[in-house]
């Protein structure tokens, strides 16, 4: 089996065709997709979905970064109200982080939203999925001032460098690796090569960031086989040990 840690198959890009969509999934192999928040647009699409399939849907929690706004006072008493009132329906909290790559305006308000959302994760005993871009010596700042050296999660679409891929493994969290470990030009492989496979989960961020050779149309959950064949190629190992050992990950990170 294998798991799709991170899809907003929710979302509007596949309103004409999402059964369709899903069946493709299930038929390479997806076992479970697992449902980040986005924000007060997106929670009750996100919900909707859920309980139609809960055998293959999970969902998280939080508000995005790029969500936050001015004044997200009313924003995160939203997401502090779902989480608290029906915590077992929600196996993180996430998509949270801080993105500084087009604006730095609200730099401020997304790390406050930040530190907010990660001290919920901690009462609840939750894993927390960080969206970081542009901002991992913020991100890494935080979290160390926040106290604890030790977290559980996921750093969503990994984008740093390999000190930086250390950094967040010896805090305790995965790599969740994607589509863009199969372009030309990225990095990723060779951060791939050097960290342990048991630190490692498999994504889309579907409908983003498709595979190659899917590149440049709308990303969806079936493509993860292309995200395993790369990184079973990057370790010079089989499929069946990705799956295996990523799954184990997931399973073993959220609980399930």
């Amino acid at each position: 089996m294998l798991i799709d840690t991170h899809s907003h198959i929710y979302s509007e890009e596949f309103d004409n065709d999402r059964d369709e969509v899903i069946a493709r999934a299930e038929e390479a192999g997806v076992g479970l997709i697992l449902l980040p928040a986005i924000d007060r647009e997106s929670y009750d699409r996100q919900e909707k979905l859920a309980s139609s399939r809960q055998d293959l849907f999970r969902q998280m929690m939080g508000l995005h970064p790029t969500s936050v706004v001015d004044d997200p006072t009313d924003d995160l008493h939203m997401v502090e109200e779902r989480l608290f009132s029906a915590p077992d329906k929600y196996i993180a909290v996430g998509e949270i982080g801080l993105d500084l790559y087009w604006d730095t305006s609200r730099k401020q308000q997304q790390m406050e939203a930040l530190e907010k959302q990660v001290y919920w994760a901690e009462m609840l005993d939750k894993p927390i999925v960080l969206h970081v871009r542009n901002a991992y010596d913020e991100v890494f700042g935080l979290l160390e001032k926040h106290g604890s050296m030790v977290y559980k999660g996921i750093m969503h679409c990994f984008s740093g460098t390999l000190d930086d891929a250390w950094r967040a493994i010896d805090m305790g969290f995965h790599l969740g690796i994607g589509g863009v470990v199969t372009y030309k030009k990225s990095s990723l492989p060779d951060i791939v090569a050097a960290i342990p496979l048991e630190k490692i989960v498999l994504e889309t961020d579907a409908p983003y960031l498709a595979p190659v050779p899917y590149r440049g149309r709308r990303n969806e959950t079936a493509y993860i086989t292309c995200v395993a064949d790369r990184i079973a190629e990057i370790k010079g190992c089989n499929r069946t040990t990705v799956d295996n050992v990523t799954t184990h990950n997931a399973m073993a990170l959220f609980n399930m």
